[in-house]
C-alpha cells in the first residue's frame, strides 16, 4: 500500500490549483471561483485525511 503514502499529495495539488483557479476567476465569473473555493476546501479536507488514515495505518501494522 505504498500508494497511499503519495496519493495524499495529489490531493494537495489538486487543492493548490483549485485555490488558484479561484483566485483567477474571482472578478470575471464569481459562480465559478466559488465551485473552485468548494472543491479546494474539498481537496484540502481529503488530504488531511488521507494523512491521517495513512498514519493510522502504518501504526498498526508496526504494532505487530
Amino acid at each position: 500500500m505504498k500508494y497511499l503514502k503519495f496519493s495524499q499529495f495529489i490531493y494537495l495539488i489538486a487543492g493548490i490549483y483549485f485555490l488558484y483557479d479561484a483566485i483567477m476567476t474571482w472578478n470575471s465569473d464569481r459562480n465559478h471561483a466559488y465551485l473552485s473555493l468548494f472543491l479546494f476546501a474539498l481537496a484540502t479536507f481529503m488530504f488531511f485525511f488521507r494523512r491521517r488514515f495513512h498514519k493510522k495505518y502504518d501504526e498498526r501494522n508496526n504494532s505487530k
